[in-house]
């Protein structure tokens, strides 16, 4: 692995780590994330190979990162306080995020210093046909685990009510009461 992948790969699961405190979810909350996986896919995700059963591994892989995704945005603390929507990832937030991310980076190494033959092997028993296949399911399972996360934080913080109007709301309530 390069200098500029092992950076890669600490960033992303560095992401989560700065959300362990609690911040306002923004612009950056969406941007910083999706323009590190958009980078790492346009440097890196030259093609998709459909051949064998490389759509399956990718499929499989996609799976995965949606799983985590999706649970990572769940066990996400997403909150209306002072005007402004609230996010802290939780513990088990950021553990399925360094799961993820560490599996990956764990899989590189593990292929780069050994595991090759064993990758071949078990490509060649399950009709994957090479490392580009590899390559197009890990990245593509960062993605769907980074969009998915996203998604289910953008999608959850929707349902609070408006940091704007909270205040008005509650307001509302107390007059209708006092009627």
């Amino acid at each position: 692995m390069t200098t500029t992948e092992w950076l890669i790969d600490l960033a992303l699961i560095l992401i989560v780590f700065r959300q362990l405190r609690e911040g306002p979810l923004g612009p950056k909350s969406y941007l910083i994330p999706l323009g590190i996986v958009s980078f790492v896919g346009y440097e890196y995700l030259d093609t998709v190979p459909t051949g064998g059963n490389d759509l399956v591994l990718i499929a499989t892989l996609m799976a995965v990162g949606a799983v985590l995704g999706v649970a990572g945005g769940v066990f996400t603390r997403i909150r209306v306080a002072g005007g402004q929507v609230l996010i802290k990832a939780g513990l088990v937030s950021a553990a399925l995020w360094v799961v993820g991310m560490g599996a990956r980076l764990g899989f590189q190494q593990w292929v780069q210093h050994g595991g090759a033959d064993d990758v071949a092997r078990f490509s060649l028993d399950h009709r994957i046909t090479g490392a580009q296949a590899w390559v197009a399911a890990l990245l593509l399972m960062a993605l769907t685990e980074v969009v998915t996360r996203l998604a289910t934080i953008f999608v959850r913080s929707r349902t609070l009510p408006s940091p704007d109007f909270s205040g008005v709301a509650v307001l509302a309530k107390a007059a209708d009461r006092a009627r």
